[in-house]
């Protein structure tokens, strides 16, 4: 195999291990080789995951140790060392990628699955994963100017798609449980706040803001059922309902006499295909480059990799004030 690589190569990285619910260990360990069309990256930073949550609580299914740097997935860096058969990335290419163990100061990743960040991001943390996934959600949500959209869930994701959604011309209902969130939403554009408190009210407030008629596009970005319900209450006739959140904790019921009634279109925006995941990146840079994205202000914590146990304790906790956690590496 014919790896190029910085002159660090052959010296030791951090990685993290997750060793039951609640237990990391950081350990040090030799830095692994690309393949064939594969690059090695020096990771500046991995963003914190909520879908971390379910496996950091230890479900019966869920093995320990996790590999090195498991779980880690929103890694962005430098490209340190290049695999044979590879011409589209060079040594110091600053990138983010699609990879599985960047919870760890270096990854290795396949070379179509890395995205080039351009030299107006320098310095910027870009956490790729979790950015594309809000452009695809956009994407899907077919949002247009003059439209009325109900976002239910203001984390970083509905923060992000509040600002985009803001961007196009659409005038954004935020619902949400925090104070926090609703302070966000504001931030990013929304042009009303309701608190997530209760369902016939909110409903009836939701009623009146649109004379009746409810709302073109509802994005239900909490994965559970009440905002799932929720959702469906607020689409118009014809209307779109996106679901955004994250349903992998057990079985939903739905109405479905209610959506049948409504004719409502449901979008389930969540892609698997890589390649849409990496669409959805190169989206997501020229957004930010452009201006019509920012999410800076989101990024609200950060920890080193020793204290990865901490960021996923502040993900499920959410304190006051947190948005988004980054774990970011000397």
């Amino acid at each position: 195999m014919n790896v190029m690589t910085m002159p660090d190569a052959g010296l030791m990285m951090d990685a993290a291990i997750i060793t039951g619910p609640g237990k990391t260990v950081t350990e040090a360990l030799l830095l692994p080789q690309p393949g064939a069309g594969q690059v090695r990256i020096r990771l500046e930073g991995c963003g914190v995951c909520a879908s971390n949550l379910t496996p950091w609580a230890g479900p019966e299914w869920m093995q320990f140790p996790t590999e090195p740097g498991g779980l880690g997935h929103e890694g962005w860096g430098v490209v340190d060392a290049v695999g044979d058969d590879v011409e589209c990335l060079k040594i110091g290419d600053r990138v983010a990628a699609l990879s599985f163990h960047a919870y760890a100061t270096h990854d290795v990743a396949d070379a179509d699955k890395v995205v080039p960040l351009p030299a107006a991001l320098d310095g910027q943390p870009f956490p790729g994963e979790p950015l594309g996934c809000a452009m695809n959600i956009f994407r899907r949500s077919e949002i247009k100017a003059g439209q009325t959209v109900a976002i239910i869930g203001i984390g970083f994701l509905g923060a992000l798609l509040t600002q985009l959604a803001t961007s196009a011309g659409a005038r954004v209902i935020a619902i949400s449980r925090r104070p926090y969130s609703l302070d966000v939403a504001r931030q990013m554009g929304a042009a009303h706040c309701i608190p997530m408190e209760d369902h016939w009210q909110i409903i009836e407030e939701v009623k009146t803001l649109t004379d009746g008629t409810m709302c073109d596009c509802v994005i239900e970005a909490v994965g559970k059922q009440w905002p799932l319900d929720l959702a469906a209450e607020l689409t118009r006739e014809r209307g779109r309902l996106v679901v955004a959140g994250y349903h992998q904790d057990g079985a939903r019921q739905v109405n479905m006499q209610l959506w049948n009634w409504r004719g409502i279109d449901v979008i389930n925006a969540h892609e698997r295909d890589p390649g849409e995941y990496i669409r959805g990146i190169r989206e997501a840079v020229d957004a930010v480059v452009a201006g019509r994205l920012d999410p800076s202000s989101l990024y609200t914590h950060s920890f080193p990799l020793e204290q990865l146990d901490a960021a996923l304790d502040a993900t499920r906790d959410r304190p006051d004030g947190f948005l988004k956690a980054l774990v970011t590496y000397k």
